[in-house]
């Protein structure tokens, strides 16, 4: 009978839980600008977890990106300590800029719809 939430899954969200607080209350970077950790994907040996950001701020984004990889030593050791486990994944973190085109899509949809109404009611 197979699992529904694999090993790689719940270390995947109790790094997540982890993380985003580490990122926010512990990381003294005076370059990072505040974020958010979208969402963390752990590889099924358990070896390395992919963590996907965002900021407020795009232009910021490099920045924030090249300090949390300079942190990711000390957020593996803390998240380390917290799972007590064996293995702590290695933490590659991934800016994730979805939510900002996803927002410029709508607007050019929005834009375009308004277009037509401006066009057909001449």
């Amino acid at each position: 009978m197979p699992k529904d939430y694999s090993r790689s899954d719940r270390l995947a969200s109790q790094i997540h839980r982890e993380l985003a607080g580490l990122i926010n209350n512990s990381v003294k970077d005076p370059r990072m600008s505040p974020s958010s950790v979208l969402e963390v994907e752990v590889t099924k040996d358990l070896s390395q977890a992919k963590v996907y950001f965002s900021v407020l701020d795009q232009e910021a984004a490099e920045e924030t990106l090249h300090a949390l990889k300079r942190a990711s030593g000390f957020l593996q050791r803390e998240i380390g300590r917290v799972l007590k486990s064996r293995l702590t994944p290695k933490l590659l973190f991934v800016y994730d800029d979805t939510d900002i085109r996803g927002r410029n899509m709508s607007e050019l949809i929005d834009s375009a719809i308004e277009k037509d109404k401006a066009n057909s009611s001449e």
